[in-house]
């Protein structure tokens, strides 16, 4: 592991982790967000069963959702360099390569799925920079990151106030937070996190929120919501759709508000106030 990630990550009984052996039968499973019902009942699951379960196949089937947020948001960050940065929840660490790519000094990220880990120590570029930690308990100092991201992941997370709380300590004054997940109107229209295993298709627990709640939980502590948009599927995921075998749902997709995409930055110092864009 990288000295400098080492140090951040040292605390009681958090382990860096650069490689997991994998035991696991690979399952064969297309992976989907379900954009529409499933034609049989799905299997849901626990979120640690849940990413236990999709991680081999995680980084290798379409996915129009990943598309469409990692285009938009790539545009929303600021210049990396010499700035510290923290994936939380990174599952196969998508982000962090792309964070260290653009020139960030410090970049770790951090997830709870030993599944999801395993995936992301296997790419080279990101070896050595990964954390198996609890969000609600990370094991950094205080003060200590320039910028976090932690998409798909907020709907997996129960004790939200108690997450904001922990990335209010671990973030700089003025420290950016950028926010993506399922756009809770793309919820209520029956789309869910999951992946279509051999039998069934299975979707992960999720606690849903309205944009109110969540600007409520980082407005609370002290985080000023810089800007929430919606974003909406549009020609560049077409593809992705086709690749899928799903061409029929693309346009009806594209009606629905797909992501929800929040922009925060911490100001300790005043109470934070609402922004829109």
């Amino acid at each position: 592991m990288d000295p400098a990630v080492y140090r951040l990550a040292e605390a009681e009984s958090r382990e860096p982790v650069s490689q997991v052996s994998d035991n696991s039968e690979h399952r064969e499973i297309e992976r989907v967000h379900n954009i529409t019902a499933p034609s049989i009942s799905p299997d849901r699951v626990s979120v640690v069963e849940g990413y236990e379960r999709w991680a081999p196949t995680y980084d290798h089937t379409p996915n129009p959702l990943l598309n469409l947020e990692g285009r938009t948001l790539a545009a929303l960050l600021p210049k990396l360099g010499g700035k510290r940065v923290l994936d939380l929840a990174c599952g196969t660490g998508r982000w962090l390569e792309r964070i260290l790519v653009q020139g960030a000094d410090l970049a770790v990220g951090t997830d709870l799925s030993t599944a999801m880990l395993r995936a992301a120590g296997g790419k080279r570029s990101i070896e050595g920079r990964l954390v198996r930690a609890d969000c609600l308990n990370l094991p950094f100092r205080s003060a200590v990151f320039d910028l976090v991201i932690c998409s798909f992941a907020l709907g997996h997370i129960q004790a939200l106030g108690a997450m904001v709380a922990e990335l209010a300590r671990v973030t700089k004054s003025g420290a950016d937070v950028f926010i993506s997940d399922l756009h809770p109107e793309a919820h209520a229209q029956g789309w869910r996190t999951g992946f279509r295993g051999s039998n069934a298709a299975v979707q992960i627990e999720n606690w849903p929120r309205t944009e109110e709640e969540i600007v409520h939980a980082f407005h609370s502590r002290r985080f000023t919501c810089v800007a929430h948009m919606p974003l909406y599927l549009g020609e560049m995921e077409r593809p992705v759709f086709a690749l899928a075998g799903k061409s029929h749902l693309f346009t009806q997709a594209c009606q629905i508000p797909a992501v929800l995409v929040f922009h925060f930055r911490f100001a300790p110092t005043e109470l934070g106030s609402r922004g829109e864009q």
